[in-house]
């Protein structure tokens, strides 16, 4: 039986049979490597969807950042519906590794904003992957980092049955045991609370409640499912599985075992720098060490375990560390059994393989003066040769396939398929060269790029622009924005779910014109983009490369009247590959069409609000109550906030803590305050 039914509003076109026909083709020859070769708006993600539902084995697919990750998450859960399609990416917001800087005598402490909502899409990811076959999980460079032993992570996992011989309070002893947190307020993902004589529990992978029910002879009465908010029953099942609440998890007898690794590896190390007459260094280490030991032991946890992982995983020095890629299938002879997928590959496959290096670098410098053990090497992202050697068959999709991609998907062992003729008809867009400086009646880049913007705007159509520097983009976006023109800048800092909210908010209209750097160039599915504006198109290096540039070009590529302005006053060899190579698959385009009579078609895609999946219940239940109570708090402010507070004290009189929190903080939000949650009380 098929573990993947794809759904489809519409038949594969243009090139995408073919290829779909070529790639599954391949994956059944036993082809490592393969590249989709798709221009922008061909139906990369589509012709890939197919080719899994063929395939029809759990899949991995890798992205360069968490925007891209997410558009491709939800595309795939529009394809695949009845399936697991899961988001796996760092969850930090906000993220400064721990480091140390030599010459200055720095000491940089870890700093993290977690996510939490991010978290529990994690944990809901690599459940999925040790649950069911029917598994797609859309990934960053995250994927790649150390995560902790999968067999560990199923292995001391809580299952609650109805008639099961198990006391209230054995049970509030096993959550602790799998780092659940107690707590008498409002539950979050990872907590519980006894109320009585039943336990609730919040999982770290569903936006659910889980309430046991004890009898007097204790076993368990009842399981019910909660809804987290409303607190409305769902359902009653009969048995529940409760995973840890962290990753890094192991069993008592495993974690004595590591202990007395770590503190044997703290007594070489400090007599290492014995030897080597570094005092201060080894009181550094035996401090940090020691309380470390003291946290783990007492706790079960402490912050930077991850540093330790090796101890607890019983890895070699040098052993590389579990990841994502562990939780997939995998043959009896230890083979990858599953299918990889590297989305704009010329820029992700060098993100994978550089993020080795840069890892090592900042954690030797932590070792030699003695804020680490030399053990904190090994947590550390795959190097390259690892990744490669922990994946099965890979298809890597991009209009511009770097030179990794295309020395490997060579005959006999890889191919690459070609997927230039678009669905919908659409050709690649026309391109203009301008000048950049103002000459004679022309008035330079800047003014002929409002002007020409103005024009697509009246129409109703959006326009993108690309700078050179962070500070040119800042400036633009405000010069427009004094012109009375609605612009934004995509941030390169903006935390995840605002940047995605951002250009959620471009697609409806809420402003017209996005300005950024580097952050406008793969994998963004704007088809209302009708202008784009490449400044100084001329000045040669990365962000002009003749990939970038191409990739840039096809923003506007969604879009029947799509153009773009290249601004140059020379034509660099960068520039002139990119031209010609868009001319030529333009006329492939224009040929295919005429030949079969198609009218090309803007996209017309539906505006998802990807981050409104990402936001939590709690946000959302009070976006929802503030539709329908704002037109009365206007009528009488006084009044209503009265009676809001009444309904508050009756759910803290009710121990419904969620409830009160909710109402507390729309209270806020019509007063115009900021809620004591958003300010970190």
């Amino acid at each position: 039986m098929a573990n993947f039914k794809l759904h489809s509003p519409y038949p594969p076109a243009g090139d995408q049979p073919k290829a779909i026909e070529a790639l599954s083709e391949g994956l059944t020859k036993g082809v490592r490597h393969q590249t989709l070769l798709g221009v922008t708006g061909s139906g990369k993600t589509y012709t890939v969807a197919n080719v899994i539902a063929q395939y029809d084995k759990p899949t991995l697919v890798l992205a360069h950042n968490k925007t891209l990750a997410a558009q491709l998450a939800a595309e795939y859960r529009e394809f695949f519906p009845e399936h697991a399609v899961h988001y796996f990416v760092s969850y930090y917001d906000y993220y400064q590794p721990e480091a140390y800087i030599a010459h200055s005598d720095t000491y940089i402490e870890k700093e993290a904003m977690i996510n939490a909502e991010i978290d529990r899409l994690r944990h809901a990811a690599t459940q999925a992957l040790l649950t069911r076959k029917d598994v797609i999980i859309v990934a960053s460079v995250s994927a790649i980092y150390g995560l902790g032993s999968p067999e560990e992570y199923e292995k001391v996992h809580v299952k609650l049955a109805v008639g099961e011989a198990l006391s209230r309070a054995e049970l509030l002893r096993k959550l602790v045991g799998i780092y659940f947190e107690r707590t008498n307020a409002d539950l979050a993902p990872g907590q519980f609370r006894a109320v009585g004589n039943s336990v609730e529990i919040m999982p770290v992978n569903e936006k659910v409640l889980y309430r046991v029910v004890f009898d007097e002879t204790d076993r368990v009465a009842a399981l019910d499912t909660l809804d987290a908010i409303s607190r409305a029953k769902i359902g009653s099942p009969e048995s529940v599985f409760v995973f840890p609440a962290k990753h890094f998890v192991t069993s008592e007898d495993e974690r004595e075992r590591a202990l007395a690794d770590i503190k044997l590896e703290l007594d070489e190390q400090l007599a290492k720098f014995k030897r080597e007459e570094k005092p201060l260094e080894a009181e550094r280490l035996k401090r940090r060490t020691l309380h470390d030991l003291s946290m783990i032991r007492e706790m079960g946890y402490t912050t930077g375990i991850e540093n330790y992982s090796r101890h607890f995983d019983g890895r070699a020095p040098g052993e590389p560390p579990h990841t994502l890629l562990s939780y997939f299938p995998h043959t009896k002879d230890g083979r990858a059994d599953f299918l990889t997928v590297i989305d704009e590959s010329h820029v992700t496959v060098p993100q994978i393989a550089g993020m080795f290096a840069g890892d090592r670098s900042r954690k030797d410098t932590l070792i030699e003066y003695g804020f680490r053990l030399p053990s904190a090497r090994d947590n550390r992202p795959l190097t390259f040769e690892e990744f490669e050697a922990r994946v099965g068959p890979v298809i890597y999709t991009s209009a511009t396939p770097g030179p990794y991609e295309r020395e490997h998907s060579v005959p006999p062992a890889g191919q690459v398929v070609e997927q230039i003729i678009r669905p919908t008809g659409l050709v690649d867009p026309e391109l203009i060269v301008r000048g950049v400086v103002e000459d004679g009646d022309y008035p330079g880049q800047v003014a002929d790029f409002i002007d020409e913007s103005e024009k697509v705007i009246a129409k109703g159509a959006r326009v993108l622009a690309t700078t050179l520097t962070k500070v040119m983009a800042e400036d633009l976006t405000d010069f427009l924005k004094k012109r009375g023109m609605k612009a934004a800048y995509l941030h390169s800092d903006v935390k995840t779910i605002e940047r995605i909210e951002i250009l959620t908010n471009f697609r409806k209209g809420m402003f017209d014109i996005l300005v950024g750097v580097n952050l406008l160039r793969e994998g963004l599915d704007l088809p209302e983009v009708e202008l784009v504006g490449i400044l100084d198109a001329d000045k040669e290096g990365f962000l002009r490369s003749e990939t970038s540039l191409i990739q840039t070009i096809g923003r506007a590529a969604r879009n029947v009247s799509g153009r773009v302005l290249l601004y140059a006053d020379v034509m660099t060899g960068s520039l002139t590959r990119a031209i010609e190579e868009t001319n030529r698959r333009r006329a492939l385009q224009m040929a295919y069409n005429t030949e079969h009579g198609i009218t090309p078609k803007t996209i017309h895609k539906e505006i998802r609000d990807i981050a409104e999946s990402m936001r939590s219940e709690h946000d959302t239940a009070i976006d929802s109550m503030l539709s329908i109570d704002t037109e009365l708090y206007k009528k009488n402010p006084k009044k209503f906030i009265k009676e809001k507070r009444a309904q508050m004290a009756e759910a803290v009189a009710a121990l419904d803590f969620e409830t009160a929190a909710i109402i507390r903080d729309e209270i806020y939000a019509l007063e115009g305050k900021e809620s004591p949650k958003k300010r970190g009380r």
